[in-house]
This record gives structure tokens, C-alpha cells and sequence, in this order.
């Protein structure tokens, strides 16, 4: 089976929340094949990304055979090599990756086999959920278990009594032995985060994610001693098992969320799980309750958590992709499928 095409294209969003994403928010990779088989894939940074791989990145694949997930791997060291000047992280691997995902459903597809299959097969038939964002009470209802909710710090020290209310009320509601989890967005200091983890420890989070610029790994390690039992997790701004490796170096956190459509793909994202699994680290991909994650999830060694954005969740909201899988009673698993078991909504394009 040999490539024939690879087009890029930045969806028609109607529901995307307006800031940096609206127009740097995810890509639909289409390739073809000589054989009628079509795969499709999901990248990150729009219409850059869209560029890098019409422009530049579909002259490598085009031509190139696709047999097996080897083949696939081989591609993907070929291209971030060609993207290396102006890549390595941000947009090129972000592109990278919509390529990569597109593959790996092509190959599913002509081998009539689900992605999970192609990569080792399922090791748990579902995946424990928990669902991101702020409507808590809709959450519950809908039977989570496990909730992250967000905090954002603005300078303000009535922002310690916002995260104590909304971790006490979130609390009360999930009960005991409800999984609980804040999301910062990069929004919370080194002092921010040790006084925060004084006020917060009755409510027993499991996590904090993103607490610093993601950058600051050393500045990270250090808060990890300092917190308690609470975790450090973040990765979501991470890219290749190459940065990685790096927080691996410096131990700066203590659960691994890259983002299988940021990254760099289902390939970079086995290869970070391999790592991971070197140094004892459990990995959670970020948005992982989305098929791209999700068969990651079933066929590796990650943490079986699955997060549910409320993007997914929300009444209004943009239905890229049909056939999504989505979670009953707190637990998500995906169809079998050929590929990743989900069609594009053409009418988005």
C-alpha cells in the first residue's frame, strides 16, 4: 500500500471558545492510498499547520508504502527530521501528528482491524473517565466518579477562598471517594501553589495539573516535595518523547498527560509511554476519552484514566467526528471498528 495523497484542512468550528484556538484549534488530516483505503487523522495548530503539511511535509509521505506500524514509525523520524530547523516542538509537531493518526487509520482500515489491534491488542476492555470542566453538578448527574474543574489565579488573594469553595462544594457532591482534580492552566506560582496545597489538603486532591510555565522543570520538582500527597501532573504542552525524556531527567512530575494529536501522534505517544514505563511514571494522556487517546489507553500500560472534556459533554458543540465513544457510568471504551472507528462529519469542512 503506497500513499498517493495527504491534504490538511482547518474545519468550519462554529462552537470554538474565541481566544488562541479559534484559529489554531485542531486540523482533519486526510491520506490516501493506491488501494481505495482513505485514513483520517486530527492535528493541532490550525491553519499554520495546515500550511506546514500541504506545503512541505506531504512531499515526504507521498510515495511512501504503509504495510505495518513500523513503516509508520519510520515516517514519522523521517518527517520530524524535515521539520527539525523550524520544529521540534509547537506547530510542526502538532502538524506532525494529524499525519502520523491519519496513518495509523489508514493501516487499520486496510487490515480491517481497530487501531488498539494494530499496536498490541487490548489489555482492559474500558477505561475509568473523568470529566473536565466547570459543571460539576452536571457531571455527577451524569454519573463521573472522577472530576477535574479549573482555577485560575489573577493576582488576587480571594482567589485561595474561590479554590477552597469550589473544592468543598465539588467534595460534598462526589463524596469521599469521588477522584478529584484541578486544572491551572500555567496560572499559579511556586508560592501560589505551596499556600494553595495548605488550604486545599482536607479536600484530598488527587492532582494538580499545569501549576507552572512548562518550561520551569526544575521549578516543578521542587514544588513536588512540598505539597503533600497531592500530585504534579502536566505534559499537555510537552512534545516528542525527545521533552519527555527531559522531564524524566529532572523528575518534575508525578503523571505524564501529553496530548496524542500535540505530541506528535500514536507514535510519539508509545514511545513516551515506553519511557514512562522506565521510570515508574504513570501516564494520563490529556483529553485521553477521545479515540485518538483512548486507544493508547487500552493497548498500553497507562493509567487507566480517561479524561472527558466538557467540550465533548456540552449541549452545543461542534460534532467533528461521528461515532465518537462515549462514557457509561464512569467508564469509556472504544468500538471495534476498523481504524479509529469514527467518520468525519464532511459537512464540517
Amino acid at each position: 500500500m503506497k500513499i498517493t495523497d495527504v491534504k490538511a484542512v482547518f474545519p468550519d468550528y462554529k462552537h470554538v471558545v474565541p481566544s488562541w484556538r479559534t484559529n489554531f484549534w485542531q486540523i482533519v488530516v486526510r491520506v490516501e492510498s493506491n488501494v481505495g483505503v482513505v485514513g483520517f487523522g486530527y492535528g493541532g495548530g490550525g491553519i499554520a499547520s495546515v500550511e506546514i503539511i500541504n506545503r512541505h511535509l506531504k512531499e515526504y509521505v507521498v510515495g511512501q508504502e504503509v504495510n505495518s506500524v513500523t513503516d509508520i514509525a519510520m515516517i514519522w523520524d523521517m518527517l520530524y527530521n524535515a521539520s527539525m530547523p523550524y520544529g521540534r516542538k509547537g506547530l510542526a509537531i502538532m502538524a506532525l501528528s494529524g499525519v502520523d493518526l491519519a496513518l495509523f487509520d489508514l493501516l487499520g482500515k486496510a487490515e480491517s482491524k481497530p487501531v488498539y489491534d494494530l499496536i498490541g491488542g487490548a489489555k482492559r476492555e474500558k477505561v475509568f473517565s473523568y470529566a473536565t470542566g466547570a459543571n460539576s453538578e452536571l457531571y455527577h448527574k451524569l454519573g463521573y466518579k472522577a472530576h477535574k474543574f479549573p482555577h485560575r489565579w489573577s493576582g488576587s488573594e480571594a482567589d485561595y477562598d474561590t479554590a477552597v469553595e469550589t473544592a468543598d462544594k465539588t467534595r460534598d457532591m462526589f463524596g469521599p471517594d469521588g477522584m478529584l482534580m484541578i486544572d491551572t492552566y500555567m496560572s499559579w506560582d511556586k508560592p501560589v501553589t505551596i499556600e494553595m496545597a495548605k488550604r486545599l489538603s482536607q479536600f484530598r486532591i488527587y492532582w494538580y495539573e499545569d501549576v507552572l510555565n512548562p518550561d520551569d522543570l526544575v521549578g516543578q520538582a521542587e514544588l513536588r516535595s512540598l505539597i503533600g500527597d497531592t500530585i504534579l501532573a502536566g505534559g499537555e504542552h510537552e512534545f516528542t518523547h525527545y521533552g519527555f525524556d527531559n522531564i524524566a531527567k529532572t523528575e518534575a512530575l508525578g503523571i505524564w498527560q501529553p496530548d496524542i494529536t500535540w505530541c506528535g501522534g500514536l507514535t510519539a505517544g508509545i514511545r513516551i509511554v515506553e519511557l514512562a514505563n522506565k521510570h515508574g511514571i504513570p501516564v494520563s494522556p490529556h483529553r485521553g476519552g477521545e479515540v485518538w487517546g483512548l486507544h493508547l489507553l487500552v493497548a498500553t500500560d497507562c493509567a487507566d484514566l480517561a479524561e472527558f472534556h466538557s467540550d465533548h459533554i456540552e449541549e452545543k458543540r461542534d460534532m467533528l467526528w461521528l461515532n465518537e465513544p462515549t462514557p457509561n457510568n464512569g467508564y469509556i471504551s472504544p468500538n471495534d471498528n476498523p481504524g479509529f472507528g469514527v467518520a468525519l462529519n464532511e459537512a464540517m469542512l
